[in-house]
């Protein structure tokens, strides 16, 4: 049974402190653990942050919310559920914050963004993010469906004689109208499509084709796809670059199990582009890694060691080769994968047992 969200908070809190000691606080300030702290609380504002306007203390002996009294009010009305105190300090004195916690958060600070005399948090605890929990995982279904029908909508909508911008606002406006902070919307068109990996939107029209990425933010975790439209039908070197990408991921897919090695998936990745005669392009952009409360907990690399794949992590892979790309976000689960990004109206075909995005033809 899905424990509800202050049950999830309190179960939390007693987690957190069964890492301390006696003169112990774990304080946690970004806005990614903030969010897991507080079972999908936001604390962002600027999207662009890596912090919010509040922050998490916890010791053995008391559980806080610290922010301002710009934040205080709406935050006790509308984020914070469970056994958490909220304190509030004066935004003009921020130094009233860092006596409370000297006060209350003893001789040693543990932070997941450690300052001058504090600590790194201890690795069982960042294993246990990287887990989704019952509550998480339905959390997550909701924003991996909401942003795939975003994803869909826009690319209906869209038209050749847009710009790049126009296609990245339409995302951007499919997103916000459901909850979802975009916090990075990628565009490209048929111009820009075959010429850069990671197309920030411009202003050229998109033509006979575009690309749209979306990492999308709702209750902390993020939904990360990518979709291609075309304006006709797809040319036959068009099909046959779509059709590599696929090939590639579902070789990786096949290996994302509960306990299989992150270097082992670049390994894969690797051989996988040789096989398929596009060796140098695993250079060409970065392969994705694990996810959830960040875009990217883990970014796979040649060189990473000692990371593994858990029961309940999410991962998002996303191949790609000059013209196309593959992305979607799955749950890596005991009994097989789950994309949680999948629009059951997007046209699919099945690869190695699963449902993946075709081009929209339109």
């Amino acid at each position: 049974m899905t424990m509800d969200r202050s049950a999830e908070v309190d179960f939390k809190i007693a987690l957190v402190r069964s890492f301390l000691i006696e003169q112990e606080g774990v304080r946690l300030r970004g806005i990614d653990w903030f969010a897991w702290a507080t079972a999908g609380a936001s604390s962002a504002v600027l999207l662009a942050a890596e912090t919010g306007i509040a922050e998490v203390l916890i010791t053995l002996d008391g559980a806080w919310i610290l922010t301002d009294d710009i934040e205080a009010r709406r935050l006790q009305d509308e984020e914070i559920v469970g056994s958490y105190t909220i304190h509030a300090s004066a935004w003009a004195t921020p130094q009233d914050r860092e006596q409370f916690v000297r006060k209350k958060g003893g001789t040693l600070i543990l932070s997941d963004r450690p300052k001058i005399g504090e600590a790194p948090l201890p690795s069982g605890m960042i294993d246990f993010k990287r887990s989704m929990m019952p509550g998480e995982i339905e959390r997550y279904r909701k924003v991996g469906r909401l942003a795939a029908e975003a994803m869909t909508e826009t690319l209906s909508l869209a038209e050749p004689e847009w710009t790049e911008w126009d296609l990245a606002g339409a995302g951007a406006d499919a997103l916000l109208s459901r909850g979802i902070h975009p916090a990075l919307v990628l565009s490209a068109g048929n111009r820009r499509l075959p010429i850069y990996r990671h197309p920030t939107p411009s202003m050229d029209r998109i033509g006979n084709c575009a690309m749209l990425v979306f990492c999308g933010r709702m209750y902390g975790l993020y939904a990360n796809l990518t979709r291609f439209v075309s304006f006709g039908p797809l040319e036959q070197a068009a099909v046959d670059r779509h059709r590599i990408v696929r090939e590639i991921e579902a070789r990786v897919l096949e290996q994302s199990k509960p306990g299989a090695s992150l270097h082992s998936m670049y390994t894969v990745l690797a051989g996988a582009y040789a096989e398929a005669g596009q060796a140098r392009a695993i250079q060409e952009h970065h392969q994705g890694g694990t996810t959830g409360y960040l875009s990217r907990e883990i970014v796979v690399t040649p060189d990473l060691l000692g990371e593994y794949l858990r029961s309940n992590s999410a991962v998002a892979w996303n191949p790609s080769i000059k013209g196309a790309k593959i992305e979607d976000t799955f749950l890596v689960t005991d009994t097989g994968l789950l994309n949680l990004t999948l629009d059951p109206v997007w046209p699919v075909i099945e690869v190695a047992g699963l449902k993946r995005p075709l081009v929209l033809e339109r």
